[in-house]
């Protein structure tokens, strides 16, 4: 089982949000990407941070968007359209939305509408 299995989506976000912010999108573009790939609404996403809900968990009470497989692309040399651990690539889907959202792409782009 690797490390970020277990680790809480609660620890990473805030490097989530500091990454887009830098970049000037804002906390709620960010979770508007993270509810579109998990399915959450605004409250339940709140729920998991606030509840300190490990990766594996987070992604087991997910309703995966049926659109994430368009996620293609490189992340920290690993290209998520080639992991096979599912678990793994959903945490690349995330990976790679919020990377594209701190790249500046359109949101609708981000969204793959």
């Amino acid at each position: 089982m690797h490390r970020i299995f277990t680790t809480s989506v609660s620890s990473v976000y805030p490097h989530y949000l500091a990454k887009v912010e830098k970049k000037g999108r804002t906390a709620a573009e960010l979770d508007e990407v993270i509810c579109w790939l998990t399915g959450f609404n605004e409250q339940a996403l709140r729920a998991h941070v606030q509840d300190e809900t490990t990766f594996a968990d987070f992604f087991a009470s997910a309703d995966v968007n049926p659109k994430a497989h368009l996620i293609t692309g490189v992340v920290c040399g690993v290209r998520v359209e080639d992991v096979e651990d599912p678990l793994m690539q959903q945490i690349r889907w995330l990976d790679k939305l919020v990377d594209e959202l701190a790249k500046g792409r359109p949101m609708a782009k981000v969204l793959r509408s």
